[in-house]
């Protein structure tokens, strides 16, 4: 394998921007399960504030999939399969229908722990003005054929759907994939502070909170139906979400929810709380277990979370969110940073 180390700082800016479709905040939200008014009515969002539909906290992955997707193919080989571990999002602008976002991605991080690669990815969001919307920060373990179940790569490449690549190739590609360092980052990105500093319209006040206290609970269920959706919707074609045979293949009891599906829900269990879904300036999550999805049954998550801190100069808040499957907890630290009336 070559020296993935060696990839730190390799860096792109994507080859086209997304644009944010109405149609597919909606899909997105109910992948999520997140039925806030401000995902669905331009007339809910308006009463918030915003000119368009409100996309979820987590919605940006989807393009974040489209940019990455060099990176892996191309770039990142001698890995197999992929598995999340930590994520971060800081927000500092809502993403609204009719954005054009363009992604900047890089490796930012490789860090090699009790034999695995773990590799961090940047992705840095700018819309058609040019100011970020959102910094997005995932971690990954590598894993290849050797540590997991014999023909891994050949069952994915029997069930993957078709425009989806998913081969290994050498590294002498890497170094031709390098780009010169865009004028925007020269000089730095324009960071927007609309989140930062526009006036939130929670239906929770700042007074109306103090720490220790609890977050109303939620139970949310999933079924594999829910795992294709999300996987439709997203882009996430891992078949480790949906089939059988892959999921014992990498060592799992059995077909998994995706780890960003979990966290859509997590941020839409606050925002859901909050009232505003633009009041979270930065949610970030470390799993540490999963959520079982068993065909013949319906798999859970329960939510819950609690003030951790406060800021009364700011009206600021940080809340940390607790989920669990099966009795195990799934995030092993998972924190929001919020903004309060």
């Amino acid at each position: 394998m070559f020296d993935v180390a060696g990839l730190v700082g390799h860096r792109y800016r994507a080859d086209d921007y997304y644009e944010v479709g109405r149609e597919k905040i909606r899909e997105y939200a109910r992948a999520v399960q997140d039925f806030h008014p401000a995902h669905w009515s331009e007339c809910a969002a308006g009463d918030l504030g915003y000119a368009g539909l409100v996309a979820p906290t987590t919605f940006i992955s989807i393009a974040a999939m489209l940019a990455n997707r060099k990176l892996f193919e191309t770039v990142i080989t001698g890995y197999d399969v992929f598995v999340q571990t930590d994520q971060v999002f800081e927000m500092y602008k809502p993403v609204l229908t009719g954005d054009r976002l363009v992604s900047d991605v890089e490796i930012t991080s490789v860090r090699r722990i009790a034999g695995k690669d773990l590799l961090t990815i940047t992705n840095t969001f700018f819309d058609q003005t040019g100011a970020v919307v959102q910094i997005m920060h995932t971690t990954v373990v590598g894993i290849t054929g050797d540590e997991v179940g014999a023909g891994i790569s050949d069952a994915i490449e029997r069930v993957v759907m078709h425009g989806i690549n998913v081969s290994s190739r050498t590294a002498t590609s890497a170094a031709t994939a390098r780009t010169a360092t865009d004028p925007v980052s020269e000089t730095g990105p324009r960071l927007s502070p609309i989140s930062r500093t526009r006036v939130p319209r929670t239906a929770i006040r700042f007074e109306d909170i103090t720490v220790g206290d609890e977050l109303p609970a939620r139970i949310v269920r999933l079924t594999r139906g829910d795992l294709v959706n999300y996987a439709g919707v997203s882009g996430d074609a891992n078949p480790i979400h949906w089939h059988d045979e892959v999921a014992a293949l990498v060592g799992l009891p059995d077909v998994i929810a995706h780890g960003m599906l979990t966290m859509g829900l997590g941020a839409g269990f606050v925002t859901g709380w909050l009232g505003d879904p633009g009041a979270i300036t930065r949610y970030g999550v470390r799993l540490s277990n999963y959520t079982v999805v068993e065909a013949a049954t319906v798999g859970s998550v329960e939510f819950t979370g609690r003030i951790k801190s406060v800021d009364p100069e700011a009206r600021t808040a940080v809340v940390v969110i607790i989920a669990k499957s099966a009795g195990r907890k799934i995030f092993g630290l998972a924190t929001a940073d919020i903004r309060l009336a």
